[in-house]
């Protein structure tokens, strides 16, 4: 076979084929036996049916039987001939003849996966803050827990004050307009609320918000200007300044029960004999369980961040754009999910997008990266490791294992959930061996 492979920009490649006379003739008795010997032609015998009415009976199925074992052939030689030829997908031909002299041939797109230098990934070195609960998380975690059984007492005869809790109406504008008609998206909570709960402290709602309350009576309509920080979800925002128009409809003093064992073992019911020691022990407890967890995702976060800054290569665009879209459909899902309507998705869609591009990007990266440093380090999955990954599957779904590995395998999954096990492997491989520190103040 004459097989040639042109590779262009961006991770694609041409694959051009011909094939001799002989080979296609070979193939096509080979076919036509087969055919013979399954056919069943009313007046013959299976087997003895006439190749001539075999061929002409089946002339099409032939042909395309054909067809697909001759470009099969062809892509497993090309494959042989170059081994640093990493093929991800073989698109459909783009040209398939069978010539007058007996030969085929076939121009073929190509999807290959990038090729890169790996970079070093040994001496990468993170830092993680402390899983220990400092008493400042435990203080707070108590505070929420008195807050949820809390009274709340009208206040008529005096204005607001620190600590106090506001109940206002409120509305938002920029330069003159309703906010959400300045930035022509929806703005969530920014844009006004009715009987809107806030206390009076520092770290409520906006910087600077309620400090510009406190003061105020009841019945009493207040301007009050915010500059939006960079933490603020909505980029478009940043640096903004933020007219609210404010009434405080209401004032109310917050009684916080007191932290006592009666408290503990009665309005908590936490136990018989338990007390405030033993409910602040369990909630150290799980406080770090959390922040253990989210060390761990911290860990990952920076090696993958790493490993990105380290080495920069082209690809795939077709990948790529498949990849995006999963990420916006997500991203629309849990939109909707989480209450958002059709006009507010719509909205945003010129970000949703970009945030896709930039994600799918890097996942993709970060996946040919995991996938070499695995190549280079021997790391492997085996078939056990595949039948655990299944059942456990299986169980979530509250599937068979054997139904959902026929399903995998029916579906043409199977080498998906490999390369998933392998790169989970190669991630639990980097963890090990990167140098962590661990600092007092939360990472970045």
């Amino acid at each position: 076979m004459n097989i040639t492979v042109d590779k262009q920009p961006e991770c694609t490649a041409t694959l051009r084929a011909e094939i001799p006379a002989e080979k296609v003739q070979t193939e096509r008795k080979n076919i036509v036996k087969a055919f013979g010997s399954q056919a069943k032609i009313p007046g013959f015998r299976p087997g003895k049916t006439p190749v001539s009415v075999i061929e002409k009976r089946f002339a099409n199925d032939i042909k395309a039987e054909l067809e697909s074992r001759l470009i099969s052939a062809a892509c497993g030689e090309a494959m042989q001939k170059d081994e640093d030829l990493k093929v991800l997908h073989f698109k459909t031909p783009e040209t398939v003849e069978f010539n007058d002299d007996g030969t085929f041939n076939f121009t073929m797109p190509l999807i290959l996966a990038p090729t890169f230098e790996l970079p070093e990934y040994k001496d990468i070195e993170i830092q993680v803050a402390s899983a220990d609960a400092t008493e400042e998380e435990q203080q707070s975690e108590l505070n929420g827990i008195l807050e949820r059984y809390a009274d709340y007492d009208d206040v008529e005869d005096r204005a607001l004050k620190a600590d106090d809790i506001a109940v206002i109406d409120f509305t938002s504008t920029l330069d003159g307009k309703p906010l959400e008609e300045s930035v022509e998206k929806p703005v969530g909570i920014l844009a006004g609320k009715e009987d809107y709960w806030v206390q009076i402290k520092e770290d409520a709602f906006l910087p600077g918000f309620t400090k510009q309350l406190e003061g105020a009576a009841k019945d009493e309509t207040r301007e009050v200007t915010c500059t939006v920080g960079e933490e603020f979800p909505l980029p478009d925002l940043h640096g903004k300044e933020l007219l609210f128009s404010v009434t405080v409809k209401g004032i109310k003093d917050q009684k916080l029960p007191e932290l006592d064992d009666k408290f503990v073992e009665e309005t908590l019911q936490f136990g018989k004999d338990k007390t405030v020691d033993d409910l602040k022990e369990l909630i150290s407890e799980q406080i770090t369980m959390q922040k253990k967890k989210q060390i761990e995702e911290d860990k990952v976060n920076q090696i993958v961040e790493a490993l990105l800054e380290r080495v920069d290569f082209p690809l795939p665009e077709e990948m790529v754009a498949q990849e995006a879209q999963g990420s916006a459909d997500d991203m629309v899902s849990r939109g909707a999910q989480s209450g958002m309507s059709d006009e507010d998705i719509a909205n945003q869609q010129e970000e949703i997008i970009a945030t896709a591009q930039v994600q799918a990007r890097n996942n993709l990266k970060t996946n040919f990266i995991l996938q070499e440093i695995a190549n280079a380090e021997k790391i492997t999955v085996t078939d056990n490791e595949v039948a655990q990954r299944v059942a456990s599957i299986a169980q979530q779904q509250k599937k068979s294992p054997k139904a959902l590995m026929r399903e995998l395998q029916k579906d043409g999954r199977i080498s998906s959930l490999k390369n998933s096990i392998l790169i989970g492997k190669s991630i639990d491989f980097l963890v090990d061996i990167t140098k962590v520190e661990e600092v007092k103040e939360e990472a970045e």
